[in-house]
């Protein structure tokens, strides 16, 4: 961060929600030189709650991938983002958590993690460095934002005077995780200021599937495994990606699953399948031979005792019944097409999706303020003058794997600068 001097002839910034990126940005905006007060609505020692449990509570800060990896991985308006990560790249984000002392690491598909695996240093690191730069916290829930003459006034629900300023950041987030604080009310606010917000629904969220394959896998997790999700009725595939995906008692989650979500648009009970390979490493005429391998080992049990080698226990049976085999059948009575049956399961055992899960579980919410009422170079808005926004209001979001996170820093650490200038 830029420890430039501040400057006494101060502009007074309001940032509205103490999270990720209104942390981020009003420390930005005042060492920039403003004069900034930050409205938390949980109260100042909330602030970052989501970004606490992030990660499994370890918080995948960014992922360190070049630019054009970064815009394959926002499926939303990946273009409105290239100033954001130019100006402020993985590499900034890394070297800034450095410098507020939090060192990282990175980790498989160059996911970046604090060394210390505790999302609450980055959190912590957050806090201090507002300290340092001297914004003002302020605890309790915005009303409202009204501007007249220029001006902006925040009103607060409680008895707290309202507050003049000279420019604003929404960054109060989307509508998942509404107990941490992110409950829309920043779309409200830009609403009554000019803006039309588009559409809130769940993004990274799990997929909801039908019947009782998954809840009698419950708790299985595979790794390393492909999924490709393809429409039903014309074998369309819209999505694929290699990692990790687990069994629930509603049906998929894990990092595979909740990008998917984010590809997924209008779910209906017959509209997706989920394709998983179960052995992607080995193609079909290997599989083939191993089986062949397998079966000659146990060619006096059941099928349903011979698969051991080569699926989780808590799978055998729902995979050979996706086959259609009896699973007693003896293995020394499997036939040639009885085999080609099972290479074929292991190559797509399907999962069919009936839904998602609610947006309150979601991670990310989809939708949010459209990209073209905003300037993508400074994130001000083009309809109303001093009024900017950071971070997941946008109608911007990205998959699993520290994206959303570094739209978060990028936004923040453009709009925290323009105010102050």
């Amino acid at each position: 961060m830029n420890n430039s001097a501040i400057t006494t002839d101060n502009i007074r910034v309001a940032v509205i929600g103490g999270g990720a990126a209104g942390m981020a940005a009003a420390a930005f905006a005042a060492y920039a030189g403003a004069s900034v007060t930050l409205y938390e609505k949980n109260g100042p020692g909330k602030m970052g709650w989501k970004l606490a449990i992030t990660g499994k509570g370890r918080c995948n800060v960014t992922n360190d991938c070049t630019r054009d990896e970064f815009l394959e991985n926002i499926p939303r308006n990946p273009r409105f983002l290239y100033a954001a990560y130019s100006a402020f790249p993985p590499s900034r984000v890394i070297e800034h958590f450095e410098y507020l002392g939090v060192p990282t690491k990175v980790e498989r598909g160059r996911r970046v993690f604090p060394e210390s695996d505790k999302a609450r240093d980055i959190v912590d690191a957050l806090v201090r460095d507002l300290e340092y730069s001297g914004v003002t916290v302020v605890g309790g829930a915005v009303k409202s934002i009204t501007k007249e003459n220029g001006i902006f006034t925040v009103h607060m629900t409680h008895a707290e005077k309202p507050r003049d300023f000279d420019r604003v950041i929404l960054a109060t987030g989307g509508v998942s995780y509404p107990r941490t604080g992110s409950t829309g009310d920043g779309h409200r606010f830009a609403e009554a200021l000019g803006h039309h917000p588009t559409a809130l629904t769940a993004s990274l969220v799990p997929l909801v599937c039908p019947g009782k394959l998954c809840p009698s896998m419950q708790g299985l997790s595979l790794k390393n495994t492909a999924l490709t999700i393809v429409e039903r009725a014309s074998g369309k595939k819209v999505y694929d990606d290699f990692g990790e995906i687990m069994f629930t008692h509603f049906g998929l989650t894990g990092p595979m699953a909740l990008s998917a979500s984010a590809r997924l648009l209008k779910v209906t009970p017959d509209k997706y399948d989920a394709l998983l390979d179960l052995k992607p490493a080995l193609d079909e005429a290997t599989l083939d031979a191993r089986l062949l391998s397998d079966f000659s080992k146990y060619k006096n049990r059941d099928l349903a005792n011979a698969l051991g080698d080569l699926l989780p226990s808590k799978m055998i049976l729902p995979f050979i019944e996706m086959t259609g085999i009896p699973h007693d059948t003896k293995v020394h009575s499997i036939t040639k097409e009885m085999r080609k049956k099972m290479v074929a399961t292991f190559k797509a055992f399907r999962v069919p999706i009936s839904g998602m899960r609610p947006i309150s579980e979601a991670i990310i919410t989809r939708g949010g303020i459209p990209t073209d009422e905003i300037d993508p170079r400074t994130m001000q808005s083009k309809i109303c003058e001093g009024l900017y926004f950071a971070g997941e209001i946008i109608d911007v979001d990205g998959y699993t794997g520290g994206y959303n996170l570094q739209i978060a820093w990028s936004t923040a650490f453009l709009a925290g600068n323009a105010v102050a200038k």
